[in-house]
């Protein structure tokens, strides 16, 4: 029976008297909430509040491995008046709470039937029903609150809900932080009543919304479930939360532990969690109602907010990033079926575990040595085998991963790879060496390409003989946690290369940008005058405290100082060089930088760094650095001025790439600099936040500065042309 002319839903009622809505988005791959579905899904519920044949209701999906996966984010992105934003949410609430109401008022069981995504409004949607039923598919299946990552909170009701079902901490951690979870843990949770394999969710969903319906007293899931929740909900450390969230003096120990971590984390640059937080501390103090109309102020500001406008281009960004090849034309990727890596190092052998544990592919490390050989091979072993301690992975997956990797010290093995990878030294004769080695070792259609973090790959691929197969491959260190995966190509470099290397770099998890072929390329060129202004700074005396304290305040994850220390203060001097050999006095550091070098500092690795160091722990300040570098601590500058100083230098950088043609578009250099750098994301990027404050006003500071600080601040030609112009580098 189905006499509703619905497009994104399909909807019947079996001959048991229960209606079964599959949410089915026309012409997309995925479910999304936008005002379409929800027109739709709000027309079938009318249907099931006036049909008294309708005894049950079951919401699933009709899309493969998707339930709802939130929120249409194009629609929320081109909200820009928080006044319409009010309206169209607080219809969306409305909606919800007939869903609710099905229940509690016209006693319909509503069963949300869930595999795959199930993530903001799609989580919303599913705490609306009175049971919630999920695949077992610990891969597929995911539930959470993900809406602060987007600079939102829960928008339709989830701040009040969630909290109720599964207690304010569990509740906090979810919605504060974003992260889904799995079915099982779900489970132990509480958020889903069972699970159950995909094949028959349906199935089970349906009979368990008809017991509800004709035993509602007794309607229970399956014994073995039922047991194991109550197990749970027993354990002295739930009864324990239990009582701390039940009395006002532990709700207000638990709210003020949350907000202190939270703005230890975000540094109040992120205006979503201290929201989130206000809603669900106003639903839980002062009842549904109050709770209900916060979460709805608080979502209205925050939807056209420049932060969740910054974040949601980033989200666009990476999504279009996983359709692009890196190529304009139809060139075909290798099937990449073998790789090997040219060293067995931290990158090396972080290189070889992502090939490994994410792309699934065979990898053979070459070392010069047995020992080295080892180190790359137990580098990926301690890899898998801490995913098989946190049960990301089983004993015998890991096995088989295990098989996948092999060492060898000569050249055997090299004949069938496909595309190597060199991580070794940053010598410019060495890897010239490693080219022509491999090209001896492999066939005609092998790719080479190199790990350099600045060398131009076209000086590396001279006297090659085959330098069309030659490409950049820079990785950001730690391979297996940064994000990002920045591919240089030459003048030389054939299309299906670029493409084989893009196609591998996604299937090792990677947001890849292809940049054209430069010194420093595009992420080691913008961070080179970051760092040399924070030279300059020391010399005028601004202590190290103060320039980390600052940045870390403007949203990097940290300062610069330490991340000098992090990267190598002796690395940092050999690419300081390279950089100034091509750019001139723009980009010289001081003359400080170089003593720090003759001191035989090199930051971390060597425990002598502008930090002093315990059993490689970072403790404070070493201050005897400051007399290596001939500078004396002492001027006060206000954090504003070191911040803009230290950020523009990074951004004018980024506009001379782009003028030069290193860059395809802004939209890479915005991920390039977020994903690879650390460039806040609320900030949306340097492009983005020059476009946030107007290319005018940048060049303004940038000409300002210029003028006491000299030629290094001249603002380039095309921020200029933009603050002639008013155009965005982003639309």
């Amino acid at each position: 029976m189905n006499d509703l002319n619905l497009t994104h839903i399909k909807f019947e009622v079996d001959g048991d008297g229960v209606a079964t809505l599959l949410l089915d988005c026309a012409d997309e791959h995925f479910n999304s909430l936008g005002p379409e579905l929800a027109t739709d899904l709000f027309a079938a519920i009318a249907r099931i509040e006036s049909d008294p044949d309708i005894k049950a209701v079951v919401i699933g999906s009709a899309k493969k491995d998707n339930f709802l996966s939130g929120a249409d984010i194009r629609w929320l992105q081109s909200l820009d008046d928080a006044t319409t934003a009010l309206e169209l949410l607080g219809e969306a609430h409305a909606g919800f709470m007939r869903v609710e109401k099905l229940t509690s008022d016209l006693g319909k069981p509503v069963v949300a039937a869930i595999h795959g995504a199930c993530l903001g409004g799609g989580m919303e949607l599913a705490l609306a029903c009175s049971m919630r039923i999920a695949s077992n598919d610990e891969k597929k299946t995911q539930l959470g609150q993900p809406e602060v990552q987007l600079g939102l909170i829960p928008g339709a009701g989830g701040t009040q809900r969630l909290p109720r079902l599964i207690g304010v901490a569990a509740a906090l951690d979810l919605i504060l932080t974003g992260r889904s979870i799995r079915p099982r843990r779900a489970m132990r949770m509480g958020l889903i009543d069972e699970a159950c394999p995909q094949e028959v969710l349906l199935e089970v969903a349906k009979k368990r919304a008809l017991e509800a319906a004709l035993n509602p007293t007794e309607a229970t899931v399956d014994s073995g479930n039922t047991i194991g929740r109550l197990r749970n909900f027993l354990a002295p450390s739930h009864l324990q939360q239990l009582a701390l969230e039940e009395n006002p003096v532990g709700r207000k120990v638990l709210f003020s532990k949350a907000e202190e971590k939270m703005l230890e984390q975000t540094k109040g640059n992120y205006p979503a969690p201290p929201a989130a937080l206000r809603a669900v501390k106003a639903g839980i103090e002062q009842g549904l109602d109050v709770g209900y109309e916060t979460e709805l102020q608080e979502f209205k500001d925050l939807v056209v907010s420049p932060e969740a406008k910054a974040l949601m281009s980033i989200f666009f960004a990476t999504q279009e990033l996983k359709r692009d090849s890196g190529i304009d034309s139809a060139a075909i990727p290798l099937a990449v079926r073998k790789t090997a890596v040219l060293g067995g190092g931290l990158m090396g052998g972080g290189i070889a575990t992502i090939n490994t544990t994410k792309a699934k592919v065979p990898t053979r490390i070459k070392e010069v040595d047995d020992a080295g050989v080892g180190r790359g091979l137990a580098y990926v072993s301690k890899a898998v085998n801490k995913q098989v301690k946190r049960r990301r992975l089983k004993p015998r997956a890991a096995a088989k991963m295990a098989h996948l990797v092999t060492g060898t010290t000569d050249w055997s093995g090299f004949g069938s790879v496909d595309l190597v990878i060199e991580a070794v030294f940053e010598d410019l004769e060495l890897k010239r060496s490693m080219v022509a080695q491999v090209e001896a070792a492999t066939g005609p259609k092998t790719v080479f390409a190199t790990n350099t973090s600045s060398i131009p790959i076209t000086l590396i691929a001279e006297g090659a003989s085959r330098p069309e197969n030659i490409i950049g491959m820079h990785y950001f260190s730690p391979v297996e946690k940064m994000p990002l995966l920045e591919i240089i190509v030459t003048d030389k470099t054939a299309d299906w290369v670029t493409a084989t290397a893009v196609a591998l770099g996604k299937r090792q998890g990677k947001t890849v940008i292809v940049v054209n072929d430069g010194t420093g390329f595009y992420t080691s060129r913008i961070i080179a005058p970051y760092m040399n202004e924070v030279g300059w700074l020391l010399e005028e005396g601004v202590s190290i405290q103060d320039i980390d304290a600052a940045m870390v305040d403007w949203g990097f994850p940290v300062g610069p100082v330490q991340l000098t220390d992090e990267v190598g203060i002796d690395v940092g001097a050999k690419v300081g060089k390279v950089m100034r050999q091509e750019f001139g006095d723009r980009l010289a550091a001081p003359a400080g930088f170089d003593k720090l070098v003759e001191d035989d500092r090199m930051g971390r690795k060597n425990g002598r760094g502008f930090y002093l160091y315990e059993d490689g722990e970072r403790k404070g300040v070493d201050e005897s650095v400051y007399a290596v570098i001939g500078s004396s601590p002492g001027t006060t500058m206000d954090s504003a001025e070191i911040q803009e100083r230290l950020a523009l230098q990074m951004i004018n950088e980024a506009a001379l790439c782009l003028q030069e043609g290193i860059l395809r578009s802004a939209r890479d250099g915005d991920i390039g600099a977020i994903f690879g750098l650390g460039f806040p994301p609320f900030r949306g990027g340097p492009f983005s936040y020059v476009d946030r404050l107007g290319a005018d006003t940048v060049v303004a500071k940038l000409g300002k500065l210029a003028d006491t600080h000299g030629d290094r601040y001249q603002p380039a030609a095309i921020l200029v042309e933009h603050a002639k112009s008013g155009e965005p580098f982003r639309r």
